[in-house]
Parts: structure tokens; C-alpha cells; sequence
């Protein structure tokens, strides 16, 4: 038996089964894989983005501390300059002048405002731009009150002036009304010296009183019931005629004045201020001019003494006259 080297028909009729390829794998890891690019890149890319805001946030907060930097600066300097102006005025310019407090009050307020808007940790552009702002304002502020201080000071170097002229001219015219007061006293007191009265022609008389109502004059201290004392108020032609005030002071014989204050005695201020005591005060109606005689009695409670009686007569604080008189002792009848 012979074999053909033919081909195998059941092989060539069945139909050959063919393997399916793993392709989705092959898309899931390329899709991984390009997810995980994807991300890394996101990150890397948010991780720039995230860097470049804190830098351009770094940027802003330099640029805002510099600029606050240079706001507070300013400040500074406005600050300074206000309080050398202030203290350089301060010996010029009243200090309860109304606009100056009032212009003070409003720069105080501006500054405490810019500090508060420069003391802000999160200073905002907003904030940062009132701030400048107002330190604007503020040095406009500033040089008004230098302008107004200059004008006050101005004002008051014209007022000092004028002062002192007036000052000048009220001396002069005091001087000179002193002078002249001075001259019209001097001619007051010589007028007032002229028109003193002048006591002369002294009689002080020791009077005995007798039992049927007569008077006799005796000179015996134990018989003297009272003083007569008289004398005449010379002519005086300066004094005007009128009411004259004349105090009549009794020295007794121990030195002591004789003065009772039941009897009408009182004190008097002499021309040296001295106050002395007065026996007996009498008013005279004067005629200018004219001689006047005066006459007075001086009656004590106790008895007269031994010895010299002095009289001292005062007018217009001056003495103007005295006399003595003298009471013995009683003789040998009584």
C-alpha cells in the first residue's frame, strides 16, 4: 500500500481560531499613565502658580511696607516741623488765641488718624491711600498755621509797639501830672501851713468858786475849783472864715495830760501822726482876717494840784500856741 503525501482535508475544511490581542489593557495603562502626566503636571504647574502668588504677594506686602515706610516718614517729618513751629512760637503767640487751638486741635485729630491707618498690620491700598492723603492735607495744614503763626506774631510785634508808645506817652503824662501834683500839694500844704490859726495872749486863771455864786481868781491850789484859760486867735488872712476845730491839751504838775472822757476829752492826730490826748475841744466860728478871743473853763473831778500847769493849744494838727500857770501852795491864813 502506497501513501500519497496529500493534504489533510479535515485540516484544510476546519477554519483556523485566532487568539483575541489584550489591546483595552494596553489603553488603561496608557490612560493611567497619561492621567498620572496629567497630574504631575497640575501639581507641578499649581505648585508655579501657588509660588508665583507668593511672590507677587511677597511683592505687594515689600511694595506696602515701603510705601507705608515712606508715609510713616513723612508723618515724621510733618510732625517734627508742627512742633518746632509750636515751639518756636510758643513765647510769641497767646496761647488761648481760638483759631490757633482750634487749627492745633484739627492737625492733632489728622495725625492720630494717619497712625492709625499706618499701625494696621493688613494696611490696605484703601487705607494706604487715605493715609498719604491726609499727610497731604496735614503739611497743607502745617504750613497755614506757620502762615498764621507769622501773621500773629506779625500782629503782635505791631502791638508791642504800639504799646510801648503808649506806655511811653502814659509816663510822660503821668510824670508830668506828677509833677504837677506834686507842685499843687507843695502849694496845698503851704496854703494848708498859712491858713494854720495862731494862739497868743495866754491868761490861764485859777477860779474860786464862792458859797453866793461869785467867781474870784486865786492862784492857791486848795481854793482852785477850776481853770480859766483865755487867749486871742490872731489875725489870719489866708484862713477862710467858717467853723475851726481847736484842741486845748492840759499838762498837769506829775507830766500827765488832764483828760476825762465824761468831761469831753478825746484824741486828735498831730502833723508828725502822733495821736495825742486833748483836755477839752472847742469850735470857733472864725472871721478871716479877724483877731478872736477864746475863752474856755476846764473843771476836774478831783482836786487841783501844786504846781505849773502847762497849756498847749492845737489847730489844723499843729501847735499853735502855750502857756503856764502856776497854783501854789495855800499861805499862812488859809
Amino acid at each position: 500500500m502506497s501513501y500519497e503525501n496529500y493534504p489533510n482535508t479535515d485540516k484544510l475544511l476546519q477554519p483556523e481560531f485566532t487568539r483575541p490581542k489584550n489591546n483595552w489593557r494596553n489603553y488603561l495603562t496608557a490612560a493611567l499613565v497619561i492621567a498620572l502626566l496629567c497630574s504631575w503636571g497640575y501639581i507641578i504647574w499649581l505648585r508655579s502658580k501657588t509660588q508665583e502668588v507668593i511672590q507677587q504677594k511677597e511683592i505687594i506686602n515689600t511694595n506696602v511696607t515701603s510705601q507705608r515706610d515712606v508715609l510713616q516718614k513723612e508723618l515724621e517729618d510733618a510732625t517734627r516741623l508742627y512742633d518746632m513751629i509750636k515751639t518756636s512760637s510758643a513765647n510769641m503767640v497767646h496761647s488761648k488765641d481760638s483759631t490757633i487751638n482750634r487749627k492745633d486741635r484739627e492737625i492733632a485729630d489728622k495725625r492720630k488718624r494717619i497712625q492709625e491707618l499706618l499701625s494696621k498690620i493688613n494696611a490696605s491700598d484703601k487705607d494706604l491711600a487715605e493715609a498719604k492723603g491726609l499727610i497731604a492735607s496735614l503739611n497743607n495744614d502745617i504750613t497755614g498755621y506757620r502762615a498764621q503763626i507769622e501773621t500773629l506774631q506779625g500782629e503782635k510785634l505791631v502791638l508791642t509797639r504800639e504799646k510801648n508808645v503808649v506806655i511811653e506817652e502814659r509816663d510822660k503824662v503821668k510824670k508830668e501830672f506828677d509833677s504837677a501834683a506834686n507842685v499843687i500839694k507843695q502849694k496845698e500844704e503851704l496854703i494848708d501851713v498859712a491858713t494854720t490859726l495862731h494862739a497868743s495872749n495866754f491868761s490861764i486863771l485859777g477860779i474860786q468858786e464862792t458859797s453866793d455864786g461869785r467867781e474870784k481868781t486865786t492862784n492857791r491850789a486848795k481854793k482852785v475849783d477850776k481853770l480859766r484859760i483865755s487867749f486871742d486867735i490872731d489875725e489870719n488872712r489866708i484862713a477862710q472864715s467858717g467853723t475851726k476845730n481847736i484842741f486845748i491839751c492840759i499838762t498837769g504838775p506829775d507830766g500827765k495830760p488832764l483828760a476825762a472822757e465824761t468831761l469831753g476829752s478825746g484824741r486828735f492826730s498831730t502833723r508828725d501822726g502822733e495821736q495825742k490826748l486833748y483836755t477839752q475841744k472847742i469850735d470857733i466860728n472864725y472871721t478871716q482876717g479877724q483877731r478872736q478871743p477864746v475863752s474856755i473853763d476846764w473843771k476836774q473831778h478831783n482836786n487841783f494840784e501844786i504846781g505849773d500847769y502847762k497849756i498847749e493849744v492845737y489847730n489844723n494838727g499843729f501847735k499853735i500856741g502855750e502857756g503856764i500857770s502856776n497854783l501854789k501852795k495855800a499861805g499862812f491864813f488859809g
